[in-house]
């Protein structure tokens, strides 16, 4: 099997300008932080962002201006309220932004992951949202062949890249990870490339009797970064970091 173990730079250079982004966790729980702040450090710009929930991640590639748009169904800190460089820059027109729901993002992920064209999801017929998304070309809404109702037909999401953070992985990229999982498991597989950062790699025989989170098929580099998800949480290992998070925020 490939040896997919790399290091920062070398999976930096994966990502280009222009791909669209995604990465793991939620808010301030299990965010790529070690390798997002090695993007800021390496200039890259006009990325897009998708995602459902996310939180520091998004904070921190916003306040670097790395962003031109960004598509997310919320973009909050839970108590800490909703990221401050996504309200500023939206009120003031730096990036464009493309509003979602959590079930249409849901919908979108699991059908790139399936490799469907498409997934329908009801609720959200009436919601100004469908006229946004219809202008986009991301929803459409269709008849039911079934019930003849009308339904909305959610376009697959497809990442250029992901980053996820996990506990641990094999060189072969090969995933555990520990505590709630997200979307991250749709996000790998939907993905066209996705890097992995672990707080610790294990021998391929760690995954002989447990069944990874993400399989190596899906991963196309491992960069080993203890303790990347912080200020974010690491389930088990650390909490989040609140001290560092309203420092970030300039809230201290």
């Amino acid at each position: 099997m490939e040896n997919k173990l790399t290091d920062i730079k070398s999976a930096l250079d994966l990502i280009k300008e222009g791909d669209t982004i995604t990465i793991s966790g939620m808010s301030i729980h299990r965010n790529p932080m070690g390798f997002i702040f090695e993007m800021v450090k390496s200039g890259i710009r006009n990325l897009n962002f998708v995602d459902r929930e996310p939180g520091l991640g998004l904070e921190i590639l916003l306040q670097n201006s790395m962003l031109k748009k960004v598509r997310v169904a919320m973009a909050t800190l839970e108590w800490f309220g909703m990221l401050p460089s996504f309200r500023r820059k939206a009120e003031n027109g730096e990036i464009e932004i493309l509003e979602d729901t959590c079930g249409a993002f849901i919908a979108g992920i699991r059908a790139g992951a399936f490799g469907t064209p498409f997934m329908p999801v009801k609720g959200i017929i009436g919601s100004d949202l469908v006229k946004l998304h219809e202008k986009e070309g991301t929803w459409k809404i269709a008849e039911d062949p079934f019930s003849g109702e009308k339904i909305v037909l959610v376009r697959a999401i497809i990442p250029d890249v992901t980053i996820i953070h996990v506990n641990r992985a094999d060189a072969e990229g090969n995933v555990e990870i520990e505590g709630p999982v997200y979307e991250d498991e749709y996000k790998a597989r939907a993905s066209k490339k996705v890097i992995i950062t672990a707080e610790e790699i294990v021998d391929r025989s760690y995954f002989y009797k447990r069944k990874p989170n993400i399989y190596a098929e899906h991963v196309t580099a491992v960069v080993k970064i203890p303790r990347g998800a912080e200020p974010t949480s690491m389930f088990p290992l650390y909490d989040a970091d609140y001290d560092k998070i309203l420092s970030i925020l300039g809230m201290t």
